[in-house]
């Protein structure tokens, strides 16, 4: 019995191996550090307590970690579902959306067991690239505002209108003025730190930098701002048998519907990106819906935040270098020793400092070095590309997503609708017209454009024996010019298939 599960332990082909082991622990810490103000950042933009957001982030970590699916994926609460959150709660209550959540989670086990899982692997390389891109602009533009002491606009676009008057505020208040040199300092020790040598970057650069951010701001007093975090008995709130049976209602089930396809869309989406980072083992896309359907579903029974992959915090992951699922299992580990155990030692965290980390890792999400050889090879790759960043940063990431998809679809089609028309003259002056490729109504236009020139008191044999796709269009217009185009007493047009 034991020889069946081994292959599902995606830390088994390690146990052995202590420099692993090493790495795993480390990427772990990297990974906490990233994780741990997404957790109470997402919760306080959702109009919750901070609490639910660790919650959620510790269900991430040593549920979802230890189940088969994705090796190096981390999850927890995410920024996608913010909106979403603060008007499920708005309008429902903080106990209808434990309800909310539970059944997300019971519909994704469903939609995992019937393999809908595996259909996300049809994604454009772009697409993917432009959600990396789209979400690191919307992490830096969030947590500038968070490394100014301020509090930072809902939508994209609010935040990028808020720039001018963050950057006044930035050089003109005092607590700003230190909240922005504590991140500034972070940020410095993120990118200098690996310039040092090999010994010395045994300890992460995050961990680092958050550690020196923290000891500059005990001896020195600044007034700024830090984590609050009172602790997690409290938070826990089962839902009650009224908000199961809320329900029932229309509204709240189709907040339900919305929680599942944007939660599993975001996880298989960051799944496809993560595997795009790294070269250990693939995701089993089926098993990682379940996988966050059982997240889910225990995240609902204690009343906290929906989850779902957060591509920053893989990212991170996978960047601290990672061998095995035992990081991001060890990440959920931190978070509730240091949420039950330790609160204090959170509260001495300057939040300049762990923006000061966002904003680092946001940047590198960003493929500012592959735009420029991209759009001089694949123009169209590119703007796809460009396409789904802007959108993911002007209205969310779902929305984002689908726009890249759409065009990438649509791209493809493009390309792929080849159509090459050829005219020649017979003796006794019939014109025999030959179509090759793939006719379609994105090719239309040109086409009858062709046609409609030839004249028409000759003869005309329309060839379509070489077409290797005719759609319904294409064949219809045919059809059509075909019946019209001749003058009156000439001969009808003939068709060949």
């Amino acid at each position: 019995m034991l020889s069946t599960l081994t292959p599902f332990s995606p830390f088994t082909p390690f146990k052995n191996d202590r420099g692993a082991l090493r790495r795993d622990a480390l990427a772990s810490l990297v990974v906490f550090l990233v994780a741990l103000p997404l957790c109470v950042g997402v919760a306080v933009a959702s109009g919750v307590p901070a609490e639910l957001g660790l919650i959620t982030g510790i269900v991430g970590g040593l549920v979802v970690g230890a189940l088969p699916g994705s090796t190096f994926q981390v999850s927890g609460p995410a920024a996608g579902l913010t909106v979403l959150v603060f008007e499920a709660v708005k309008e429902f209550g903080l106990g209808t959306l434990g309800a909310i959540v539970l059944a997300t989670g019971v519909l994704q086990l469903a939609l995992g067991a019937l393999r809908f899982g595996r259909w996300f692997r049809a994604i454009s390389v772009a697409v993917v690239q432009g959600m990396l891109a789209g979400i690191g602009l919307v992490l830096v533009l969030g947590q500038l505002y968070t490394m100014a002491g301020a509090r930072q606009p809902g939508s994209g676009l609010a935040k990028i209108a808020g720039l001018p008057g963050l950057v006044v505020d930035a050089v003109t208040d005092r607590d700003s003025v230190a909240a922005c040199a504590v991140g500034a300092g972070t940020i410095a020790v993120l990118v200098l730190w690996k310039k040092l040598p090999g010994k010395a970057r045994l300890v992460p650069a995050p961990l680092v930098a958050v550690a020196a951010a923290t000891a500059v701001t005990a001896a020195t007093g600044l007034g700024i701002a830090h984590v609050e975090v009172k602790g997690l008995t409290d938070a826990i709130q089962p839902p009650g048998l009224n908000d199961l049976t809320s329900l029932g209602s229309v509204a709240v089930l189709g907040t339900v519907l919305a929680f599942t396809l944007i939660a599993s869309a975001e996880s298989l989406f960051s799944a496809a990106a993560v595997d795009r980072m790294h070269q250990g083992p693939r995701t089993h896309y089926d098993k990682e819906l379940l996988a966050q359907g059982v997240g889910n579903t225990i995240c609902g029974a204690l009343g906290a935040l929906p989850m779902t992959a957060v591509i920053v915090r893989s990212a991170a992951n996978v960047q601290a270098g990672a061998k095995t699922s035992l990081s991001r299992v060890l990440h959920g580990v931190w978070l509730l020793i240091f949420a039950v155990a330790l609160p204090a030692a959170i509260g001495v965290i300057p939040l300049a400092a762990l923006a000061g980390v966002l904003v680092h890792a946001g940047c590198k999400l960003v493929p500012v070095k592959e735009i420029g050889p991209l759009w001089r090879e694949h123009r169209g790759e590119a703007l796809v590309l460009a396409a789904t960043a802007i959108a993911i940063v002007t209205t969310s990431m779902f929305e984002g997503v689908v726009l890249g998809l759409l065009l990438a679809v649509v791209k493809t089609a493009w390309e792929v609708s080849h159509v090459h028309v050829e005219t020649r003259e017979l003796t006794g002056g019939r014109l025999v017209v030959t179509i090759t490729g793939h006719a379609t109504f994105l090719r239309l236009p040109r086409l009858l454009e062709t046609l409609e020139a030839l004249p028409q008191d000759r003869p005309v044999e329309l060839d379509l024996s070489e077409v290797r796709h005719l759609d319904h269009a294409c064949r219809t217009a045919l059809e059509g010019w075909a019946e019209r185009h001749n003058a009156e007493g000439t001969e009808a047009v003939r068709v060949r298939r």
